[in-house]
């Protein structure tokens, strides 16, 4: 397992363990790459709907040749004074840093002076470079803006309300670890994702930005359906290289004869994983020297090829389906089935008693999706939902 960046460069070029490029975590090196190539197919299928007319564009007045407002100024300073806060910190202790880089961030401790210079400095800039297109007499123009050219913004608010979905999800999913612990301590702490939850909270920041900018919500739930799955397969690629955990059920039975692929594929001990989980490795160097004392079933992998198979059908069918929303119903339905089935070899905590199951809380979400994805397409196929290009919805 490659549990930090350190370890990716031991294996190819055979540098040291634990080294500064330890700081950058597999799993969060994985996770940036998730969004981004969820960015990138979103961005292709915005572009292709709006050279099809279905998303028109917005007119919004910007003032140009302003100098910076205080409200500007401002908001500057804090982004700058919360980087030098903890980057000075982050410097001065590195150690602590490289041992547990969440976990300062996400803390209260950091470097005041450190602060006050990265204030003064984004503040000093943001004034600068207005200064510098500063007009006489400051002018307002309208300018057309199409939901491709707010990806960034999308893209932040879907991360950060994602993150946030995930984390409050996992700690309610194992809510049993919760009690007496501090809620804000483990909510700030840099492990515990539950992909449902990121999911959900996502969804919930999207459809809120989107009514916002009258952007309309069926197309554009069409256009980031393939682009999710994408983003998901690379994630669970981050939990597989890390071993974060999401791993499958031990699976102690012996290879089958019919196995043509390799045997850890059928069962795996996830040696040197993040979580330092297992029985010690004879022989090994470093932090991280742990392996799972029976093998288990690598479910990460299964979930890369099913999310691959997944993204290649809605890819084909993104084209062919002409009601807005239906292939975000698709994409529901597969998902459900693909989360349900795949729980029955996890590890995850299950309720004791959900209308007389032992579900999972990601089985229970799965049903839901599944179901609300196959009435969805009913209704919107039954309706023929065709929705004028010129209309927002």
């Amino acid at each position: 397992m490659y549990p930090d960046l350190s370890y990716i460069l031991h294996s190819i070029i055979g540098t040291e363990v634990d080294n500064g490029f330890s700081v950058v975590k597999t799993f969060g090196l994985l996770l940036a790459l998730a969004i981004l190539s969820s960015a990138y197919f979103l961005n292709l299928e915005l572009k292709r709907k709006e050279g099809e007319g279905i998303f028109l564009p917005n007119i919004i007045q910007r003032v140009v040749g302003a100098p910076a407002s205080i409200w500007e100024l401002l908001i500057n300073a804090l982004f700058g004074f919360i980087f030098g806060f903890k980057i000075l910190y982050a410097f001065q202790h590195f150690d602590e840093f490289k041992l547990d880089a969440p976990g300062v961030l996400f803390s209260s401790k950091g470097n005041l002076i450190g602060g006050i210079l990265g204030a003064l400095i984004l503040a000093g800039l943001k004034y600068w470079e207005k200064q510098k297109e500063a007009l006489p007499k400051p002018t307002t123009q309208n300018i057309k803006i199409l939901p491709s050219d707010r990806l960034g913004d999308i893209t932040l608010i879907a991360a950060f309300t994602g993150i946030l979905g995930a984390k409050f999800f996992a700690i309610f999913e194992d809510f049993d670890n919760l009690q007496g612990g501090n809620f804000f301590e483990i909510l700030l702490s840099g492990s515990g994702l539950a992909i449902y939850g990121g999911l959900i909270g996502g969804t919930i920041g999207v459809i809120w930005y989107l009514r916002r900018n009258n952007i309309r919500v069926l197309p554009f739930a069409d256009a980031i359906a393939p682009a999710l799955i994408m983003g998901y397969l690379v994630g669970r690629l981050g939990c597989q290289l890390s071993g974060d955990g999401d791993w499958g059920i031990v699976n102690t039975a012996p290879t089958p004869s019919w196995w043509f692929l390799p045997d850890w594929l059928w069962s795996y001990t996830y040696p040197q994983n993040v979580l330092n989980q297992g029985v010690p490795i004879d022989g090994c160097v470093g932090q991280y020297c742990r392996e799972l004392a029976q093998g288990v079933y690598p479910t990460p992998v299964y979930e890369m090829v099913m999310s691959g198979i997944i993204f290649l059908i809605l890819w084909a069918l993104r084209k062919r389906l002409k009601v807005h929303g239906m292939l975000m119903c698709v994409y529901l339905m597969l998902n459900g089935v693909e989360r349900y089935w795949i729980e029955k070899i996890r590890v995850n905590a299950r309720y004791d008693n959900f209308l007389g199951f032992q579900p999972t809380q990601a089985e229970i979400i799965a049903v839901l999706f599944f179901l609300a994805g196959a009435i969805g397409y009913w209704v919107l196929r039954s309706r023929g939902n065709k929705v004028s290009p010129s209309l927002q919805a």
